[in-house]
Formats: structure tokens, C-alpha cells, sequence
């Protein structure tokens, strides 16, 4: 099983969810593919992770992140010992966002809210300052992301599998490239939570 954690202000509605959900329906397993819409407050996008892991318990799963999913996706590879695979993933996100505090709209929602420090905040309790199994990982970056620093990732994931793709963009240019890659890394590391 994929759950695929989608970025801030984006939805399972997003061009790669739907991408690599579609590459999935090809191959007859779209039955192995989660993407569950993420709250944009984000201990209840925690919760709501933890809740769909707990309930997936049993089967052998791997997480996928993008962005602000890819910090999800540490989180909960590490509590639950599952591997991930990151793509553009936000390393401090709780650094980031304290530039954008105010008024939020969620792109494929059109959902508006007030972002505010106290939200913020909340990131912090999901930190994982240093990785424990480094081949747990898949970090799949472009230098070319406008949004976060690619190196960040590269550095926290040092000993892991890496794809650093010279250019591109935060949104991982040509990400079904990398279907194979992604679905053999998924299908070779996926199991089952470990509380």
C-alpha cells in the first residue's frame, strides 16, 4: 500500500497524486494507492495520518510525501518504522512558514483560513531533528525548486537513496520519470506498522 501525503494548500486532486494514481489503475493495483485529504491545521493532518496508518495496520505500506508531505512522511516513517519516499520534501517547515503567516487559500479547494505562529507551532512537535535508518529513505529532489532549499533535504537524507535532478521546480518536474524507481523502492521496503 502507497499513502501519498500531498504538500501545503494542495489536495489529493494534485497533478502528481493523480499522476502516480493513474500509473497505479495501469498496473492493476489501484487498490495499493492512498491519498487522503490533509486538514490544512496540521496536528489534524497528524491525526488524521495516524488514524489511516493505524488502520491500515497489517499491511505492508510505504509513505510518499511531497513538500510539507515529505515532513509528515519523515515523522511518521520514524515513529512507525515504515520507509518513505520524499519528494521536494519541506526539512523545517515551521522555519518556512512563519514568512506566510495571514490569510491562506488552498489551491484546489479554494478553502480559505488564517494561517497564525500558534499553527506554526504545532510543526514543531512533529520534528525529527536526525533520521535513524538512512535506507529507509528515497529522497527525490530538484535543484530548481523556487520554494525550499533542495540541499536541505540532501543533507538530512545523507545516506539514503538520492535522486538530486540538476534544474526542475517545487513541483518535481517530469515526476513520472520516476514511476519505476519509485514503485520498485515502495515494493522492496513496504511493512507493516510497528507501534
Amino acid at each position: 500500500m502507497i499513502l501519498y501525503l500531498h504538500g501545503f494548500n494542495s489536495s489529493p486532486d494534485s497533478l502528481k497524486a493523480n499522476q502516480l494514481k493513474h500509473h497505479l489503475v495501469d498496473l492493476g493495483r489501484s487498490q495499493e494507492f492512498l491519498c487522503p485529504r490533509l486538514p490544512w491545521r496540521f496536528s489534524e493532518a497528524a491525526t488524521l495520518i495516524d488514524t489511516a496508518l493505524l488502520n491500515l495496520a497489517g499491511q505492508p505500506i510505504c509513505l510518499i510525501g511531497s513538500s510539507l508531505g515529505g515532513f509528515y512522511a519523515t515523522y511518521f516513517a520514524e515513529k512507525y518504522q515504515l520507509p518513505a519516499i520524499l519528494v521536494n520534501p519541506a526539512v523545517k517547515p515551521y522555519r518556512n512558514f512563519t514568512k506566510h503567516l495571514g490569510p491562506q487559500r488552498n489551491f484546489y479547494t479554494n478553502e480559505e483560513y488564517l494561517l497564525e505562529a500558534s499553527h506554526v507551532d504545532e510543526l514543531l512537535a512533529l520534528d525529527i531533528p536526525h533520521i535513524t535508518r538512512p535506507e529507509r529513505y528515497l529522497l527525490l529532489t530538484q535543484t530548481g525548486d523556487e520554494v525550499l532549499d533542495y540541499q536541505e533535504g540532501v543533507e538530512k537524507f545523507t545516506g539514503s537513496e538520492q535522486v538530486v535532478v540538476e534544474g526542475g521546480d517545487h513541483a518535481f518536474r517530469d515526476f513520472c520519470l520516476y514511476f519505476k524507481q519509485i514503485i520498485a523502492f515502495a515494493d522492496t521496503h513496504a511493512t507493516q506498522v510497528v507501534s
